[in-house]
């Protein structure tokens, strides 16, 4: 069997740098800096490094999706 090649990513990564979080969305790291910018992805600073809050972002993507 062979092995797939797309980025794994552990289920319970609550913060991810906006590097990884590229690599893993395809999106540019531009297009990544400009969401952080205007509030679009939820972050949380770490020392001095910016840090996006993945766990705050399923939460609110499970909340707009309407689960009955």
């Amino acid at each position: 069997m062979e092995a797939s090649k797309t980025p794994q990513v552990p289920a319970l990564v609550p913060l991810m740098t906006k590097e990884r979080f590229s690599e893993l969305s395809g999106l540019s790291l531009d297009t990544i800096e400009g969401h952080l910018r205007r509030g679009y992805l939820p972050s949380r600073k770490i020392g001095r490094r910016l840090m996006i809050n993945v766990a705050l972002l399923q939460c609110e993507c499970l909340d707009e999706e309407e689960w009955s």
